[in-house]
Parts: C-alpha cells; structure tokens; sequence
C-alpha cells in the first residue's frame, strides 16, 4: 500500500498535500494524525507543525490493475495495463498486446471490450461512495470506432433524404448510440431516435 508523511501548518493542509501527491480522494486512504499543531510560547517560540501519514486503502488504480491481470491469465491473454486516474475517471489502456489477443480482447464490434470495460467499473466501483468513470481502450481502437461510426451515420443520413425513408442502423450499445444521436443533432434535414430493447436496441435515422 502506498503511503506518505505530510508536514503542514494544519492537518487539513497536510492531508491535502498528501491526497494530492498520491492522486485520490480522501475516501481512498486511512489518516494518522502522527503529530497535531501547536502555537508553543507567545504563539512563536517552540511552534510545531501538523505532521499526518496518509495510507491508501482503497486505490482504483491498483483495484483495476488486479482486476485485469487475472483477467488476461484466464483468458490466456499476453497483456499489460497503462491506467491513469484524471479525478473521477480511470484510464485504462491496454498495451504491449499482439495483434491476435487485441482482436480477442476488442470481439466483434467492440462488445468484448464493453464488458471488459463493464466488469472493471463494477469491481472498481463496489463499495464506493464516489462513482469513477471507467474508460478501457486498446491501441486507439474507441477513436477509430467512433470516427468509423461518424462516417457512416454521415452516410446514412444523405442516404435517408434522398430516398425520403428511415434508415435503421445494426444494434449497437448506448455509448454507440450516443455517438450517432450526437453526430446527427446539427445535420439539417435528419432526426435520429433509438428504438426496440437492449442488447438489440438500434438507432434510427429520419428525414424530415
């Protein structure tokens, strides 16, 4: 577990300092106050600053790093992680990956992906009080696919006004969805909505 000794003139200045160096919120760690502040004679002689060790309990990073390693081991996948922490939200990248596991790991439409993705969030987030926003990503393969998606509802939208019929989209999940519905919202012209049930839940796209 990491930790840190933190000296300030006030506990609370010196926790902050050491919530800041480790990169987590206070619901992360276990405090010790090892030394509580003094004014000492007259208010200047013999002063002592607050000192406090700050123990991360509770570190998502570490959580999500585990978490995938056994993962990749029972799935028989060669892989390793590159997870950053940005505030509520935890990056995950999975590097130094062949090209044969990554196609493993992405599945078809990046549904393997997803539920890698799912399953970290939910282990990360279990018992937490503040919800992290988990990202998974391998090789840039969400920006391709979302560049990939933007073309093709571009496409299908053109489409839609020229024969003046909806165009139904394949099923996709609701971070797709959401990806289509925003590149669609200022194209004139077009309306987009969601219809049937997840997993088969499908955008549609209209011509006005």
């Amino acid at each position: 577990m990491k930790s840190v000794v933190k000296i300030s003139k006030t506990i609370e200045g010196a926790i902050k300092e050491a919530l800041e160096e480790l990169q987590v919120s206070r619901n992360d760690v276990e405090i010790e106050v090892l030394e509580k502040p003094s004014k000492g004679l007259f208010g200047l002689i013999g002063t002592k600053d607050a000192a406090v060790r700050v123990t991360v309990v509770n570190d998502p990073v570490e959580i999500a790093e585990n978490f995938l390693n056994k993962l990749f081991l029972h799935m028989s996948i060669k892989a390793r992680t590159s997870i950053r922490r940005e505030g509520s939200q935890l990056y995950v990248e999975i590097v130094n990956i062949s090209a044969t596991d990554m196609g493993i790991i992405i599945g078809k439409r990046g549904n393997t992906l997803n539920a890698i993705q799912y399953l970290v969030s939910l282990t990360v987030n279990k018992n937490r009080e503040d919800y992290i926003k988990v990202l998974v990503d391998v090789k840039g393969y969400r920006k391709k696919r979302e560049d990939t998606l933007i073309k093709l509802a571009n496409k299908m939208a053109q489409k839609s006004k020229v024969i003046r019929k909806p165009i139904k989209l394949e099923p996709m999940n609701p971070y797709e969805r959401r990806i289509i519905h925003s590149a669609l919202q200022n194209v004139s012209g077009v309306t987009t909505y969601s219809e049937g049930e997840d997993p088969y839940r499908r955008v549609v796209i209209q011509a006005k």
